[in-house]
């Protein structure tokens, strides 16, 4: 895909604004912002537990096996 030059963006921000008009277009902004907060928090969280599992891991004792004759 090649760079989007001016034209190209101005072209697009002209079809959103026919398609969606002008007052739905803040709706559409602050969902969409919503959406990629929600995304980045499940993302860290899912990241925060992946590096807890991987702490306890380390930090759990080595279990020995002891034979009793």
């Amino acid at each position: 895909m090649g760079n989007l030059g001016f034209q190209e963006i101005l072209l697009i921000a002209v079809v959103i604004l026919v398609l969606f008009g002008g007052r739905k277009i803040p709706e559409f902004m602050r969902g969409l912002g919503k959406g990629i907060r929600e995304f980045n928090d499940a993302k860290s969280n899912v990241q925060k537990e992946l590096e807890e599992g991987m702490n306890e891991k380390d930090k759990a004792p080595a279990k020995t096996t002891t034979t009793q004759q």
